[in-house]
């Protein structure tokens, strides 16, 4: 490894504490899991580099090596697991700092393994460079005052009293920095680029947390509640991103279609600053663009929130709604929306608006009732279908995709029957198609009837299979059309048509289809080709000229 920088230098901490480091140059973040992981760990990359520190460019080369982990699934622990003992066989001399939701659940398990140095829960990430800067300190420091034990506590615990405190355990050798996250109101944001697609498709983290208690998720209790980004700086990140040439911006979250529902909506009081960046918000629509439906009825609809023209919240559709009018993004993508979030105004905001991508994904888990009920869903399966069917009317190219879970503990032959002939009913165009994994704590853990790992797996591939050949129908319906589709990169020396240029260049189409553009184009660019073929799971078309 090569050796630090020679220097010392000095910053204040956010407790006001000023720390000395000397001779830490180099950084590495590896992230697992979902996009807000991803957000999260780019968040950390600009808190090192705020500091001075740089980038390393591979594992190998760094200092502080930074696993961001996940823990949705027992798979996602193990990968997490043999991250650091891998970096730790590869790099010896590395400080190894552990972060992330399984850190935060289970901060003892991971401080035990070789070669980690800290443990830094998510309630602590918004310090972590600090914190691993400041070797010195230690978790009793008042710098990162603690306020729950280090040690995993049961989920069905903190769900009936979320405040839990106890003494927090610590150890010298062992850095643990872990405290309540129900407490935590810190939303780490940095947008996200793909390492190969650096240029193009950024991903904004504009939620975090979960006020949902699904019986088989232990996600809430990692992340704790809900919470907003405030919107001053969701137009500012958004108008940052333009400015370098960004075109398409996807928004995501834990719970995106929640967000603004912890936040007050009067500009002056709660967004200092918007008025001076966003000219004429109230004239233009007032109280960021609340509904008139929504701030004259005082309830939502599908929803148990009560809103008043007193007490205004901001609500998804305000957020989506004026980073159209506000921003000059030419393109905006909406990740993953809860199906009870999937409003009638939200649906006819991305059929009418040509900046939003025809994309509508809609996590579904489950097509039993039963099921549904079991893992403590809020819809039922008919609540389900009518919001899909409703998507395919407004938009019919759009493509339309959902999370499902096979094998959560009790599903029946039948049950899961209900679940396959749902699908096969619905116009979807893709699905991620997930095994049941205990999680412990959580309330499914524990239920009777658990399904057989065979009998999940064989259901798994069923519903894989039935999603494919659903994808390559809607596919095979775009051949001699035209579309819309984004280029990501410079070209490659692959191609499947001889007879054609040796050469493609990959894009994604407005309606997240993955299209292979014949001949070499520049990344980052919005065209329309006509599609020739499908072949090997994507589109092949030309430039219309």
């Amino acid at each position: 490894m090569k050796a630090p920088a020679e220097r010392r230098d000095s910053f204040q901490m956010s407790s006001g504490v000023r720390c000395y480091y000397s001779m830490v140059g180099t950084f590495y973040v590896q992230n697992f899991g979902c996009r807000a992981t991803q957000a999260d760990g780019a968040a950390i990359e600009r808190q090192f580099e705020e500091r001075g520190l740089e980038r390393a460019a591979a594992i190998a080369e760094a200092e502080i090596v930074v696993l961001n982990t996940c823990t949705v699934t027992s798979s996602a622990d193990q990968d997490a697991r043999a991250a650091i003992r891998r970096v730790h066989r590869e790099n010896p001399d590395a400080r190894i700092v552990v972060t992330g939701c399984y850190a935060q659940r289970c901060p003892d398990e991971l401080a035990a393994l070789p070669g980690v140095a800290q443990v830094i829960g998510n309630s602590h990430k918004h310090q972590l460079a600090e914190i691993a800067i400041a070797p010195n300190l230690d978790s009793s420091s008042a710098a990162f005052p603690l306020s729950a034990p280090a040690a995993f506590v049961p989920l069905i615990t903190l769900a009936g009293a979320p405040h839990v405190r106890q003494r927090p355990t610590t150890d010298d050798q062992r850095q643990i920095f872990v405290s309540d996250i129900f407490a935590h109101t810190e939303l780490l944001a940095a947008p996200v680029f793909a390492a190969s697609n650096e240029r193009t498709r950024p991903n904004l983290k504009v939620q975090d947390g979960c006020n949902n208690r699904c019986s088989f998720c232990v996600i809430p209790y990692v992340r704790g509640q809900s919470r907003s980004l405030r919107l001053d700086q969701i137009l500012q990140e958004v108008d940052t991103l333009v400015a370098a040439g960004h075109r398409e911006l996807v928004i995501s979250g834990i719970n995106l279609g929640r967000w603004g529902r912890d936040l007050d909506a009067r500009v002056e009081s709660q967004l200092p600053g918007l008025k001076s960046q966003v000219s004429g918000v109230e004239e233009d629509v007032g109280f960021l663009g609340l509904s008139q439906q929504a701030t004259t009825s005082g309830q939502e609809p599908g929803t148990g929130d009560r809103r008043t023209a007193s007490s205004p919240q901001p609500r998804f559709e305000d957020l989506v709604r004026l980073i159209l009018s506000h921003t000059s993004l030419e393109k905006l993508r909406i990740s993953s929306v809860e199906p009870m979030d999937w409003s009638d105004e939200l649906i006819d905001l991305v059929a009418s608006s040509p900046r939003i991508a025809k994309h509508a994904h809609v996590p579904m888990q489950s097509g039993s009732d039963a099921v549904l009920r079991r893992m403590h869903r809020k819809y039922r399966p008919w609540h389900y279908r009518e919001k899909i069917e409703r998507i395919r009317a407004a938009i019919p190219d759009a493509a339309i995709g959902a999370d499902v879970m096979v094998g959560f503990p009790g599903e029946t032959e039948p049950e899961f029957e209900e679940t396959r002939r749902m699908i096969e009913d619905l116009p979807f165009t893709y699905l991620h198609v997930f095994t049941y994994s205990a999680r412990p704590g959580t309330p499914a853990a524990d239920l009777p009837r658990q399904v057989p790992v065979h009998v999940a797996r064989a259901r798994n591939r069923t519903l894989r299979d039935l999603a494919e050949r659903k994808k390559l129908a809607f596919m095979r319906g775009f051949v001699g059309k035209t579309v819309k589709a984004i280029t990501l990169t410079g070209g490659a020396d692959t191609f499947v048509f001889e007879a054609l240029e040796p050469q493609f260049t990959e894009a994604l189409t407005d309606n997240f289809l993955k299209l292979r553009l014949i001949g070499r184009h520049e990344p980052n660019r919005w065209i329309t080709a006509r599609v020739e073929n499908v072949a090997d799971g994507a589109l092949f078309a030309r430039t219309e000229q």
